[in-house]
């Protein structure tokens, strides 16, 4: 992971020696990270920064200043330009650099959720036992695609002066002015200089730009939103009280946010085709310098996620918690084991689960059984027609295989006019549902049923239509192959309470281990992101609030529980706001059984809901919390191989490696332990620190779930706090008894009469140990 030079942290991930390496003439985007902040003059930072691409630039003045594209000199040191593959290598070779990487793109992670976690009210969104009136002090920061200014959730009626602490902007631009922002969305910037270098560069390429969604020709140079996703992870998270939201008429009542009184900045950095790490690394500068004390982002890289400091979100939230800001990010919608990303430990992860409301619309077969499938449509059949398998519809070139996906193309019309197709979804695809429908409408079909194994996301389908499992579509099938003229009629979506056993984890949740750093676990919570109503940009397709799904989703419901706890609790770092979230959360379902995961319905572990489903009406009082500090995070590095050289760089004073606190990544004061190789016996030191009631001697007894095949022992297993703020230590010890296959899971818990403090075990023992009979 570290190394013994600057060249280790080179993002460029070239496998072969300099001397093989072809150097390409054409110049592209690079960001070059130069740790920690250690001069107060930005101007001085900026001339340095022309100084060094001036030396790689043959020394012209001018071409340094037209490949600059920004200076990063508040939160962190650091500068993004055009380069080639020379010159990037050349700047990595530089005294000061940490890294030089590319300027790689990262993904979106794309109401009644607050009921469901357990905040009722309407604008006070209180907590028995607490005041939160304070949030309307708490400012935070959504590094995302923009604002819709106008959206009801964002008025600030009521609502006091800006906080005298913030130095925000409100940025004008297409469509935007500094009229746009009040006393709720206090600030909005934008940045575009990474994305349009790309979009350039692709120009110049020839390359077909990308664009993932067609039918948006609208994009505003400007923070106001043509694309929704910012408007409905702000709105989720902080958006003001309004009476009637709904979708097409569904899930009609009134919504808001879990803090709707704090209030919004926002930073957008997101464009048609995604995030870009130099827009994203000008955000979080921006973001530290003026005043927000949450950071929300829905949105990350691609599995498997690269090194920390190669990685824009990695570097900025470091800075960003250093500074006591803390840091809610989303896991990722790849769903697969080991997908996780966002993975550094000074950051919150969030997975996605479902609430207890579902939309779904029924199916009625010719011979009278109704099937229920899912759905955001609210068109339906007014009478019952031919229902067919898309397998026969095939047309032109497309073989029977082919059409029974709906491909583009791929229906002949005759055979598909005025009837209902069976359709099939491939697992994990990335093909658009939404488009499936339009194919079917295109070829004359007045219906379609989509079987696929994810059934939990309702989709706006464009004509009536239901996404059912495959055990139903065999189902389906059977009847279509066995009744001489079978016949179906789709009826439109309905909201419906109460269903199914929730939480589940969902579907298209990335789940652990963690890739990069197994021995931290992600994600460390989950909160709802499925099927979630929030405000939206009208910008497309007129509307004012939508459903979506994802863990984009989720992140911001973690992000208003953070902005809850900082309105109690102002002082607490970012890990004691973490270890509040992560040691109350449950891993059972509203109904007290263990929380199941989708399609399959398994049941869950903490790869795929970390400590839990979050639990807003306990984390204001956890009682103890696992607290961490920068000399934490410093021995964190150490732990995972970065040398001395450039732990100063990144930390910008005169830190070394020796005699740090611990010497594996294990040891880390985290919420959790994972053990990812255990031999013959291993043991962390934890350290726990008492906010509970000062006034009253509080006494903590362990209670542990063993892993299979594992022994813990707790020493010491009570322990007793008579004061706010005292830190007591622990030992937990590992022990392998059984052979086990893969990682096993249990978990700790301290336990006095009010709180349960919980840590979830993880623990793989070592292959190599599995035949010695230990």
């Amino acid at each position: 992971m570290g190394s013994s030079n600057n060249n280790v942290f080179i993002g460029l991930f070239i496998c072969v020696s300099l001397a093989h390496i072809t150097i390409f003439t054409s110049a592209k985007v690079y960001v070059v990270y130069m740790g920690g902040n250690d001069s107060d003059d930005p101007d001085e930072i900026l001339m340095k920064n022309h100084q060094m691409l001036a030396s790689v630039h043959s020394g012209s003045v001018e071409e340094a200043h037209a490949s600059h594209l920004y200076t990063y000199k508040h939160g962190f040191r650091g500068f993004a330009a055009k380069l080639t593959d020379d010159q990037a290598l050349q700047i990595a070779e530089m005294p000061g650099v940490v890294s030089v990487f590319e300027n790689k793109i990262r993904r979106l992670h794309t109401t009644h959720s607050w009921d469901f976690i357990g905040l009722a009210g309407e604008e006070t969104m209180e907590i028995p036992g607490f005041s939160t009136k304070d949030q309307v002090n708490v400012i935070i920061g959504f590094i995302d695609t923009g604002i819709w200014p106008e959206s009801a959730s964002f008025s600030d009626t009521d609502m006091p002066p800006v906080p005298a602490g913030w130095r925000g902007k409100c940025q004008s631009g297409e469509a935007f002015n500094i009229t746009h922002c009040n006393r709720k969305l206090i600030g909005a910037r934008y940045y575009l200089s990474g994305y349009e270098a790309e979009k350039q560069e692709k120009l110049e390429n020839g390359e077909v730009e990308y664009n993932d969604d067609p039918k948006n020709k609208r994009s505003f140079q400007s923070p106001r939103d043509s694309n929704g996703h910012g408007t409905h992870t702000a709105s989720t998270a902080a958006g003001r009280y309004v009476m009637d939201m709904n979708y097409k008429g569904l899930a009609r009542g009134g919504a808001r946010g879990g803090a709707p009184m704090a209030r919004v900045a926002v930073y957008k950095t997101c464009w048609d085709s995604g995030c870009y790490d130099a827009d994203i690394l000008a955000a979080f500068d921006d973001a530290v310098r003026d005043g927000v004390h949450i950071v929300s982002l829905s949105l990350g890289p691609d599995a498997p996620q690269g090194d920390y400091f190669s990685d824009a979100i990695s570097i900025g939230s470091f800075h960003a918690v250093s500074r006591g800001i803390t840091v809610v990010s989303s896991v990722g919608n790849e769903g697969t084991k080991g997908a996780a990303t966002n993975l550094a430990p000074w950051m919150i992860t969030v997975a996605a689960t479902s609430i207890d409301r579902e939309f779904t619309a029924n199916v009625v077969l010719g011979n009278g059984v109704e099937l229920k499938g899912e759905s955001l449509s609210v068109l339906q059949m007014r009478s019952s027609a031919r229902i067919i398998s898309a397998s026969i519809a095939n047309g032109g070139y497309f073989t029977p295989y082919q059409s029974s996906y709906c491909l583009e193309s791929s229906l002949n019309y005759t055979k598909t006019r005025g009837k209902v197709l069976l359709c099939r979804h491939a697992e994990r695809s990335s093909e658009s549902k939404v488009t499936k429908s339009e194919i079917v409408k295109a070829a004359g079909g007045v219906g379609m049923i989509l079987v696929d194994e994810n059934v939990d996301v309702a989709i706006p389908f464009a004509i009536p239509a239901a996404i059912v499992g495959r055990k139903v579509g065999n189902r389906i099938l059977s009847y279509i192959n066995n009744t001489r003229r079978p016949t179906s009629q789709i009826f439109s979506s309905e909201a419906v309470l109460g269903s199914q056993p929730a939480p589940r984890v969902s579907s298209f949740s990335s789940k652990g281990p963690n890739g990069l750093t197994p021995e931290i676990l992600k994600p460390d919570v989950a909160a709802p992101g499925l099927n979630i109503l929030a405000a939206w940009s009208p910008a497309i397709g007129q509307m004012k609030y939508n459903i979506l799904s994802g863990t984009s989703m989720a992140c911001p419901h973690v992000t208003g529980i953070v902005a809850l706890i900082k309105a109690v609790h102002p002082s607490w770092s970012p890990s004691a706001v973490k270890s509040a979230i992560m040691t109350t959360a449950s891993i059972f379902d509203k109904s007290g059984k263990p929380m199941r995961v989708d399609p399959e319905g398994r049941r869950g572990n903490a790869f795929d809901y970390g400590s839990g489903f979050v639990d807003p009406t306990t984390v204001l009082d956890p009682g103890l919390v696992y607290d961490a500090t920068a000399i934490d995070y410093k021995a964190f590095l150490c732990s995972i191989g970065y040398d001395e050289k450039s732990l100063r760089l990144i930390t910008r004073d005169q830190t070394t490696c020796e005699n740090q606190p611990f010497t594996t990544p294990s040891s880390l004061n985290y919420p959790s332990i994972v053990v990812p190789n255990l031999k013959t016996r291993f043991s962390v030191t934890r350290t726990l620190t008492f906010v509970g009631n000062p006034e009253q001697r509080t006494v903590y007894e362990a209670v542990v779930a063993q892993p299979r095949g594992v022994e813990v022992d707790i020493s010491p297993r009570r322990l007793v706090f008579d004061r706010y703020g005292q830190t007591m230590n622990f030992t937990a010890s590992f022990k392998p008894t059984a052979p086990s296959l893969g990682y096993v899971f249990g978990y700790l818990q301290w336990k006095n009469g009010k709180s349960r403090v919980t840590t979830p075990l993880v623990v793989r023992i070592d292959p190599s140990d599995l035949g010695s009979g230990m």
